[in-house]
């Protein structure tokens, strides 16, 4: 438990053992507690894009058969477009974490802080919802381009009747829903706890402009 968290619990205690605490004294303690959380947060985002950096190399440098498909995937110009997109805007989101991180270090003002933890808010907000989007546009997108690519999956779609075509686009919404829920899931575990964290800092900081 950090200092500032120890304050807390004893004030909530009652007791007359502590010293008082002014303002000047609270805010090193938030603007220190605010400036690790955006921190590991940047350090998550990096480790994210790693990640995906790895996902897309593994399977083209290790997998012949994932290479030949990919190097057919990457004939599409919209399915280099998206690949592309997306690289960019994890590289943005990294970008941005970064600078609210060098934002909040920097800081020496109360209002200042609570307009970097704003904005890290709002970045991390769009990030995930980004990502639920793509999610969402993906899954069909991927059965379009295996419907293109696939001449054995293409023959079979192409033969469904009435009630098979409705049955894979049952089966499609599913997946898609099943994906969007655990992606939501993992981002609300992932940053969830920290921006909990932040968005008490933020509170304690408009207590003391108040």
């Amino acid at each position: 438990m950090d200092e500032l968290e120890l304050l807390k619990k004893d004030w909530n205690k009652g007791t007359n053992a502590f010293k008082n605490y002014s303002d000047s004294d609270i805010y090193p303690m938030l603007h220190k507690k605010s400036s690790s959380i955006v921190k590991t947060l940047f350090y998550i985002s990096v480790a994210e894009l790693v990640f995906w950096l790895l996902i897309s190399y593994v399977p083209y440098a290790f997998s012949d058969k994932m290479r030949a498909r990919l190097d057919e995937s990457y004939e599409n110009p919209l399915f280099v477009a998206l690949t592309v997109f997306g690289f960019l805007i994890i590289g943005l989101f990294v970008y941005l974490l970064y600078k609210s991180h060098k934002s909040i270090s920097s800081t020496d003002n109360a209002k200042k802080l609570m307009e970097s933890i704003l904005r890290t808010r709002k970045v991390i907000k769009y990030y995930v919802l980004y990502n639920l989007v793509m999610i969402f546009i993906s899954i069909p997108l991927s059965l379009y381009f295996e419907f293109n690519q696939n001449t054995d999956f293409h023959d079979q779609v192409a033969a469904f009747d009435a009630t098979q075509m409705t049955v894979l686009v049952v089966v499609t919404i599913l997946v898609t829903a099943i994906f969007l829920g655990i992606i939501w899931l993992f981002y609300k575990l992932l940053y969830g706890i920290l921006l909990k964290r932040l968005n008490r800092n933020y509170n304690e900081l408009k207590k003391l402009e108040v």
